[in-house]
């Protein structure tokens, strides 16, 4: 599969510099397939899409680097055929994602608490600054650990701390073997599993519960995978199972009332939810379809150690959990030494940013 390859961040860094002359806010976005997510900016687009290509790729350093308009489908496509990956397993949520969106979003997929997030396999990048400065972070490299941090934290920010031009990746080689298994036990039950399973050497990458069942995947060597699908048991699962899961085309997420997810600690029971819903990441991540106010909801996740975010546009005036005062103060002054005129994304995370 062939990369189209264009050098794009002159035009971006005029655009940003005459944002900042004007006092004009812009509103950063590659297809917009993450667009639903957050609240909505009032700002001048400012396009990423034609700033794409992979920079550089060797895969015996395990390392790409990576514009951040290239559609995420070309990067996992030149990786696999390298029979390597992006070990985070990240959504799309449409056909022209791109790689930008997919570190401004910070999601990962099924396998995150095995593998790691997003933010764990970003090594550098290059960013446009408030300033007005094209700047590089970090480096190729693990060792290299200059402005490694601040790199990092452009995973997840939604675009709110700089424009993301481009981004050093860690990757790894694909399993050896895979297997998915269905087994039909409840959730209690199959919670109590999962956190026994995970204190032992069981090659689980994915695990999810849809209510009736627990599927899971095994990945590695074929005789760690073939003795833990003989230990564990249950039926064979269609492996498609987990990117219809990832890119939420299952059929729990039909449901037209509001999708939210609750992040909670490892080992968290199940809960009484108010509606519908798919236990994610062995519990560590919970679906939920609601018609359920926000606070009620959130009450729920925070007494457990979690926070909720509201997956459905326009179901809440702040789909983030809020922040407490100490964070608050803390978001602001980052934001406030990065893009220190606002106009970067202004709002779409939390309205006091």
């Amino acid at each position: 599969m062939s990369v189209i390859a264009n050098d794009a961040s002159a035009q971006l860094l005029d655009q940003v510099n005459q944002a900042l002359a004007a006092n004009t806010p812009l509103r950063i976005q590659g297809s917009g397939s993450k667009a639903f997510l957050g609240r909505q900016v009032d700002g001048v687009l400012l396009d990423t899409r034609e700033h794409r290509g992979i920079v550089s790729y060797d895969p015996t350093e395990l390392v790409v680097t990576v514009r951040a308009g290239t559609p995420l489908t070309e990067l996992e496509a030149a990786l696999d055929a390298a029979g390597q990956m992006l070990p985070c397993e990240p959504p799309h949520f449409g056909e022209g994602a791109t790689v930008g969106g997919m570190i401004a979003a910070g999601l990962s997929g099924p396998r995150r608490p095995w593998s790691g997030s997003v933010r764990d396999f970003v090594l550098g990048s290059r960013v446009i600054t408030g300033q007005g400065k094209h700047l590089r972070f970090g480096g190729e490299v693990m060792k290299n650990v200059a402005g490694y941090d601040l790199s990092r934290l452009m995973a997840g920010s939604f675009g709110c701390l700089g424009v993301l031009t481009e981004v050093s990746l860690k990757v790894l080689p694909k399993p050896r073997l895979c297997t998915s298994l269905r087994l039909e036990i409840d959730l209690d039950r199959a919670l109590l599993k999962l956190a026994e399973w995970g204190q032992q050497p069981i090659p689980i990458s994915a695990a999810s519960h849809d209510g009736q069942a627990l599927h899971l995947r095994l990945e590695g060597g074929e005789g760690s995978v073939g003795a833990a699908r003989e230990r564990i048991g249950g039926e064979d699962l269609d492996p498609g199972y987990w990117n219809e899961l990832r890119e939420q085309r299952l059929a729990f997420f039909a449901d037209p009332r509001p999708l939210w997810r609750l992040s909670l600690p490892n080992n968290t029971p199940a809960l009484a939810l108010p509606g519908d819903q798919l236990v994610d990441w062995a519990g560590a991540q919970r679906w939920l379809k609601s018609d359920a106010d926000a606070v009620t909801i959130r009450g729920i996740a925070i007494e457990v150690g979690g926070h909720a975010t509201c997956f459905t546009a326009g179901a809440t005036t702040n789909p983030f959990q809020p922040l407490s005062a100490p964070l608050l103060r803390y978001h602001r002054q980052l934001k406030a030494a990065l893009d220190p005129q606002g106009i970067f994304n202004p709002g779409r995370m939390y309205s006091e940013v």
